[in-house]
């Protein structure tokens, strides 16, 4: 799994504001901010945008979450489209994906929005989030998928010290 640097996340972001599509940033900004895939963020429905928070209904694995997000993008989602129906009116998937070329951001096939999702989740346990809260957020069925990011934890098998039995003076 490939995941963007803070470098990259700036380089990407110069490239998607040249762009002429109002939407693209926005939504790839919900993507790097919730872990959502493309096309939750992409045909999210406005009436679902309330209270801080994002909820993503029709996923891949039929659940429903909610994911609260921070005030700024909150304040932002409401102020860009309509009250009802559809928040991001135009595809933005093309833009997207000549914004990467540009920036000359080599992913895996099959990556391309993907990486988003992976960025959120591999920051989030980078900077010590929880696999747990990571899993619901994430709307993974099983921790299992949410494993694959354990490796990043900067400390995760100190914990083994930090709350093992205090058995050594």
């Amino acid at each position: 799994m490939t995941y963007l640097t803070i470098e990259q996340i700036d380089t990407l972001f110069h490239h998607l504001d040249q762009s002429r599509n109002r939407h693209v940033r926005l939504i790839s900004t919900l993507c790097l901010a919730t872990g959502a895939r493309w096309s939750e963020a992409q045909y999210l429905r406005a009436e679902l945008v309330r209270n801080g928070q994002v909820t993503y209904v029709g996923t891949k694995n039929g659940r429903t979450r909610s994911v609260p997000i921070p005030d700024g993008l909150y304040q932002q989602l409401v102020k860009h489209g309509p009250r009802m129906g559809r928040l991001f009116r135009q595809d933005a998937y093309q833009t997207f994906s000549n914004a990467l070329k540009n920036a000359d951001i080599q992913l895996p096939k099959g990556q391309r929005t993907h990486v988003l999702r992976h960025t959120f989740a591999s920051h989030f346990i980078i900077n010590g989030g929880n696999l747990l809260t990571l899993q619901k957020i994430m709307g993974h069925q099983t921790i299992q998928m949410t494993m694959r990011y354990a490796h990043l934890a900067p400390d995760h098998l100190k914990e083994a010290i930090t709350f093992g039995p205090k058995v050594f003076g």
